[in-house]
């Protein structure tokens, strides 16, 4: 699902994180600045989800503390030989994730 702008829930839901954890990370990641619309409601670019979901990579999967996590966004280059997966691979296959899960779940 590519859009040009997504909500504060459905970044929440792709990231697999609450949406206050992603308001957090706003207050402590330059890098992660969401715009607000007119309401006043926050919404995420295709740039800001690539943020949060390296950010959810490194603090929920890696167990980066925040301080470690800031370190490794500003370093942002993998090691020579290392193969990493494009941001948008891994979005997309967080998607199927959380697809057979709610599908799992509904069974």
């Amino acid at each position: 699902m590519k859009k040009l702008y997504y909500s504060i829930g459905e970044v929440s839901k792709l990231a697999e994180v609450k949406p206050h954890v992603l308001r957090y990370w706003e207050s402590l990641f330059p890098e992660l600045n969401p715009q607000k619309n007119k309401a006043g409601k926050r919404i995420y670019t295709e740039k800001d989800l690539e943020v949060v979901l390296q950010l959810r990579e490194l603090i929920k999967d890696k167990k980066f503390s925040t301080a470690g996590a800031k370190k490794a966004i500003k370093k942002e280059q993998p090691k020579e030989g290392q193969a990493t997966l494009p941001i948008s691979v891994t979005r997309e296959l967080r998607e199927i994730r959380h697809f057979l899960s709610t599908l799992h779940d509904k069974l």
